[in-house]
C-alpha cells in the first residue's frame, strides 16, 4: 500500500489528485474494511486483510508502517530497496503518501500503527517528538530492520491489538501509550544502528559531502547565497536535512551545521596566511559583512583572524 512515499512538505494537497484525506487514525481502517478498536488508534496487520487496492493520501495523524516487501530497487538514500528487505517508514500529520489507486488490489505483509495527535497530547510521547527524527525523513530513508528487530516491533504492534480487543478499563489508554512509546524507542535505537553501520561500511557519503562544499565554491554560489547551509548540502546527496544530520552525527560526532562551519574556517586559514584582508577573505566566503566571519571564526577557533594571523607570522 505504501510503496511509494514522500515527505511532500510544502505541496498543496488541493492541487494533487488523492484518493483519500485520513484526517483520523480510523479514517484508513474503515476505508480497507478493518474494525475500529480504539478512536484514537488504528492497528492493521496486513496479513489479514487480503487484497486491497492502492491510494494517495493526505495524513493527518502519526503512524508507522512496517512492511515486508518492496518494490525492487526502489531508490534508497545512498542505495536501493532490495526485494524482501524488513522496512520501515514513519509519517506525521500533514504528509502526502501512498500510491495512485490504478484499479490493482494487492496483498500486502506486515502492520500499520496509527494514532492521532490527540492521543498522546499532553504526555511524554508528545514531548519527545523532536527525539525522534524519523518522522520527518523521507521515503528514500526507510529504516531497514534485522530480522530480529523486526520481530520486537511486530511484536509490540501485536500487543497493542490484543490489547484493544480486551475490554476497556482506566488502564486501557495509559498501556497502549506505553507501547507506542516502546515503538519509538527501539525505531529510534534501530535507526543508530543503521547509521553506524552506514559509516563503518566504507560509505562515501562523507567524501561526498566535502566534495559539495568545494563544488559549492568552485561555482562560486556563495556569491548569491552565501556560506552553505545544510539543507543544500543534504538536497545535493538526495537527503532530507533530518536523516543526513543524524548520519554525519553518528560518523563525526558533530552536526553538519559544524562540519561546514570548520570547512569554511580552513579555508578562511588558508586565505589569511596568503596575505589577503579579512575583508576579502570574508567576500570570498560568502560572508555579507567582514564582522559575522570574525565571530564565526572566533567560535570556531577561540582567535579573531587577526589573533590567529599574528601567532601564525611569529612561529
Amino acid at each position: 500500500m505504501w510503496e511509494i512515499f514522500r515527505n511532500f512538505a510544502g505541496v498543496d494537497a488541493h492541487s494533487m489528485k488523492l484518493d483519500l484525506y485520513i484526517n483520523e487514525a480510523n479514517d484508513y481502517a474503515r476505508d480497507i474494511g478493518v474494525p475500529v478498536l480504539h478512536p484514537h488508534v488504528a492497528i492493521i496487520h496486513y496479513d489479514e486483510v487480503g487484497e486491497i487496492r492502492h491510494s494517495l493520501n493526505r495524513i493527518n495523524c502519526y503512524g508507522i508502517f512496517l512492511q515486508r516487501e518492496f518494490p525492487e530497487n526502489l531508490t534508497y538514500g545512498i542505495g536501493t530497496y532490495r526485494e524482501g528487505d524488513g522496512s520501515l517508514i514513519a509519517f506525521s500529520p500533514g504528509q502526502i503518501g501512498g500510491k495512485r489507486d490504478d484499479g490493482t488490489r494487492r496483498q500486502y505483509h506486515g502492520w500499520v500503527l496509527l494514532f492521532d495527535a490527540a492521543f498522546i497530547h499532553g504526555t511524554e510521547i508528545e514531548r519527545r517528538l523532536s527525539d525522534y527524527h524519523f518522522f520527518s525523513y523521507n521515503s528514500n530513508e526507510a529504516l531497514f530492520l534485522h530480522p530480529q528487530e523486526k520481530d520486537i516491533l511486530a511484536g509490540l504492534m501485536a500487543n497493542i491489538r490484543r490489547e484493544l480487543t480486551n475490554d476497556a478499563d482506566d488502564a486501557q489508554d495509559d498501556i497502549v501509550r506505553d507501547y507506542i512509546q516502546l515503538i519509538l524507542d527501539y525505531c529510534k535505537r534501530f535507526y543508530a544502528r543503521q547509521f553506524k553501520e552506514i559509516s563503518s561500511s566504507g560509505s562515501d557519503l562523507l567524501a561526498r559531502f566535502q566534495q559539495v562544499l568545494i563544488a559549492y565554491y568552485a561555482k562560486g554560489r556563495q556569491r548569491t547565497d552565501g556560506i552553505p547551509s545544510v539543507k543544500y548540502c543534504a538536497s545535493e546527496l538526495c537527503l532530507s536535512p533530518g536523516y543526513f544530520g543524524d548520519i554525519v552525527r553518528g560518523a563525526l560526532g558533530e552536526s553538519p551545521k559544524d562540519y561546514i562551519r570548520s570547512f569554511v574556517i580552513h579555508r578562511a586559514k588558508n586565505q589569511i596566511l596568503s596575505g589577503r584582508s579579512i575583508a576579502q577573505v570574508a567576500d570570498d566566503l560568502g560572508f555579507e559583512y567582514s564582522q559575522h566571519f570574525t565571530r564565526m571564526f572566533k567560535n570556531v577557533t577561540g582567535q579573531t583572524p587577526s589573533e590567529f594571523l599574528n601567532e601564525q607570522q611569529k612561529k
